[in-house]
């Protein structure tokens, strides 16, 4: 176990498990369940506490939990004014945790809970983040691999190699979370955040549950939204390709107009070329524009950072008091 010191060692470690939600009411009963059926098994080994986030859902989601909070006390949770997004509402579930360990866990259950056992072993053994890597995960051919794709061009052109096939099912340190806390990013992109960290982390292979209740709130666009706040958050590639491209236009150019006034000079009776000058235009239009996306990705997100937003603003919470509410 990871413990700084040895009043630490003296007690049961406490686990928290970080689970945000959004229109979740169809798998909370199931998944607190298995979440205490889970205490009970581990209770020799350490105690747990169930930190919900809400993302200002519109069904019975906080309600269920208010009344899961009234009668067990290690039910704990914040509901958020409005929608903060999915990787916003993970960071401010791993900042208003206890636990000496946090495992984040989604609630449609396809991520077995039950593997915080073998997590937690690994973390008593050293490791500061254990990670689930997907064998296989029960979807459809063409979101899989779109899946597979993005995590491969995330992964290359990142500074830092980022573990291929892994979500934000994992186990992290109170050291790990910690170092977390001192970044001020407005549009986080936890798994990368976390894989360039360093500390010990290890995967541990399992195969993926399908969804019981309720919709994924992932679809393509919002994966492809994601995949893009990887790439600007934690790679200069598209930065440094700007340039690359402005520098391959201007040879272009140059060799283009020195091909032109060649031709010129050997056939004086050869037509204009206005489509071809107007193609030219319009390609250089274009690319100009592109390159000008690109930049001023990077500009929205210094942006965002100076505005300083705060990660979410809380509307209520349960088993919390108002001096844990900071964010």
């Amino acid at each position: 176990m990871n413990a700084a010191s040895p009043a630490a060692s003296m007690r049961k470690p406490l686990v928290s498990i970080a689970i945000p939600v959004l229109n979740e009411a169809g798998n909370i009963d199931a998944l607190y369940a298995r979440l205490v059926a889970l205490g009970d098994r581990m209770a020799d080994r350490c105690d747990l506490e169930f930190v919900f986030t809400d993302n200002h859902s519109s069904d019975d989601t906080w309600s269920m939990l208010t009344r899961l909070a009234a009668v067990d006390p290690r039910v704990r949770g914040m509901r958020f004014s409005r929608n903060f997004g999915f990787q916003g509402s993970i960071l401010a579930n791993y900042l208003h945790t206890r636990g000496d360990a946090v495992m984040q866990i989604d609630a449609d259950l396809q991520d077995p809970p039950e593997l915080l056992e073998q997590f937690f072993e690994l973390w008593q053994q050293g490791a500061h983040v254990v990670y689930g890597v997907r064998r296989k995960r029960p979807e459809s051919w063409l979101l899989r691999t779109f899946r597979r794709l993005g995590y491969w061009a995330i992964d290359k052109v990142s500074e830092h190699p980022i573990p291929r096939d892994v979500g934000d099912f994992r186990l992290v340190d109170r050291a790990v979370i910690r170092a977390i806390s001192k970044f001020r990013s407005a549009n986080p992109y936890l798994r990368g955040m976390i894989a360039g960290l360093g500390f010990n982390q290890v995967g541990v292979p399992y195969d993926r549950d399908a969804r019981t209740a309720g919709e994924s709130k992932f679809n393509v666009t919002r994966l492809l939204r994601l995949g893009l706040t990887a790439v600007f958050n934690h790679s200069t590639v598209p930065l440094r390709m700007a340039s690359f491209l402005g520098v391959v236009m201007l040879i272009g150019s140059m060799l283009g107009a020195s091909y032109y006034l060649y031709v010129r000079w050997t056939q004086p009776d050869l037509p204009r070329g206005f489509i071809s000058i107007q193609l030219m235009v319009l390609f250089a239009i274009g690319l100009n524009a592109f390159l000008l996306g690109i930049i001023g990705e990077y500009i929205l997100r210094i942006y965002r950072m100076l505005r300083s937003d705060p990660i979410a603003i809380v509307e209520s919470s349960l088993n919390m008091t108002p001096e844990e509410l900071t964010l």
